[in-house]
């Protein structure tokens, strides 16, 4: 949860409106295409949020098509721009999969990275090209192997157990992979450590390597190595530790070599943060591509390598601004010189982040956008658990039971991460563009919740 800092009462909430439609989208904390109607209320592509919750009721997650493609426009341009080598953009499907995201996504030139099964199969039946499909996990199960084999999907492998199944399954030619390493440098926002043995479940450790070339070596009619991947951490600010990761990966790809390997791609992962809060200062999307294209070419240059096909995953950085929630305001308790509660008709089910990590969200009153901010409120969830609170001392305007509550930056690790807890529904979510709302993720209705449950036939009455 969030501690907001004072901001006086003469701000309201159009104080957080994009200043520029062309910035980076990361580094808002509102979708690129919000704007103040003149009736007061907050507009997100065209489209009053007032009249979206009347349409689709809430609470609802609310995409802005024009601020997700953007970023997926940064990134990839981007990587055109400072690297002289083949380059691919990945979509880290986890933060948000869905068949209209991984659409999108992939009319944008974009590949994508999944993580299950599940999220294979959903990016498959959108249309995108297996051959841009790299299926991560620690602990994938034989028939998620197999459905990746044979759509074409490349595997990153994480693990022996992992590595010599493959092998196993391998009856029709050589699997693509990739090999996921653990590269000794570790980074959460302002975190940043380097040692010679991270403590992860990801990926085989760096002391392994040799062995991990040879056994691979030895298998070259069950595998076909193409690249190496790593990945540092989330919601990174620091340039510093992404341009020591791609130094450390072409020393890898000389390690490589050495066994006879022919690895053509680098995958530096992602981690790339937004702006959830004003004190947060990520950097743009360019700064980050820019960063990572120059210390992997002069790496390079200076080991006398030709480049590889460079490869990145962001999914936060792409997707999360690009999403509010909408709620509608409920009942209200004021604990005398203590707090006054504000209820909210969703909470800890479509946003588990704030009781989970103790996540920092913005919000508005979008019915009121011009209004002055005299309250100090605590925004609180609808579910029976004391910690579900989704922000802490939110300044807000005088809010009444009715009003239209909006939560920034809810695009990733929030609908993916959704439950059902008490047997709330999950909401529906639209993706609004030019004043069009459509429809891509249905609410769940009661009969929904019952769908999977089974009445043993002695229990009936």
């Amino acid at each position: 949860m969030v501690s907001t800092h004072p901001i006086g009462v003469q701000n309201a909430g159009s104080q957080y409106l994009p200043l520029r439609r062309n910035t980076s989208p990361n580094q808002e904390l509102l979708p690129l295409t919000a704007r103040v109607n003149s009736h007061g209320c907050l507009e997100i592509g065209g489209c009053d949020i007032t009249t979206l919750v009347q349409q689709f009721g809430s609470p609802l997650y609310i995409l802005d098509e024009e601020t997700l493609r953007l970023a997926c426009q940064q990134y990839r341009d981007g990587f055109k721009q400072y690297y002289q080598g083949e380059s691919q953009v990945l979509y880290a499907s986890k933060a948000w999969n869905c068949l209209a995201i991984c659409a999108i996504v992939a009319s944008e030139g974009l590949g994508i990275d999944v993580v299950s099964g599940g999220e294979l199969y959903t990016a498959l039946t959108a249309g995108m090209n297996p051959e841009k499909i790299y299926l991560h996990g620690n602990n994938k199960s034989r028939s998620e192997l197999t459905l990746a084999i044979e759509s074409g999907a490349t595997i990153v492998v994480d693990n022996w157990y992992e590595l010599k199944t493959l092998v196993e399954l391998a009856d029709s030619g050589p699997i693509r992979i990739m090999l996921r390493l653990t590269p000794g440098i570790e980074c959460h926002t302002h975190e940043y450590i380097r040692t010679g043995h991270l403590d992860s479940k990801f990926g085989f450790d760096p002391n392994d390597l040799d062995e991990v070339f040879t056994f691979v070596s030895q298998h070259t009619a069950a595998l076909n190595c193409v690249g190496l991947h790593a990945h540092i951490g989330s919601q990174i600010f620091e340039r510093q530790p992404h341009q020591d990761l791609a130094a450390v990966m072409v020393q890898w790809l000389q390690d490589a070599a050495k066994y006879g390997l022919n690895v053509t791609e680098l995958n530096v992962g992602g981690g790339l943060g937004i702006r959830y809060v004003e004190s947060d200062d990520p950097p743009s999307i360019d700064e980050w591509v820019k960063a990572i294209c120059e210390v992997v070419q002069t790496a390079c240059t200076q080991a006398n390598l030709p480049l590889p096909k460079l490869l990145c995953e962001p999914g936060r950085s792409l997707v999360a601004t690009a999403c509010v929630t909408a709620y509608t305001i409920g009942s209200v308790k004021v604990v005398p010189e203590i707090r006054t509660y504000v209820a909210v008709d969703g909470g800890m089910s479509d946003n588990p982040r704030p009781i989970t990590y103790q996540s920092q969200y913005r919000a508005v009153v979008a019915n009121k956008m011009s209004a002055p901010l005299t309250e100090t409120v605590t925004i609180a969830g609808k579910h029976c658990e004391s910690g579900d609170i989704l922000i802490k001392n939110a300044q807000l305007p005088k809010t009444e039971p009715g009003d239209i509550l909006v939560v920034m930056g809810t695009g990733a690790y929030n609908y993916s991460m959704a439950s059902n807890y008490n047997r709330l529904s999950r909401p529906a979510a639209v993706v609004v563009a030019n004043g069009e709302a459509n429809l891509f993720l249905q609410r769940e209705t009661y009969q929904d919740l019952i769908r999977q449950d089974c009445l043993p036939e002695r229990l009936k009455k």
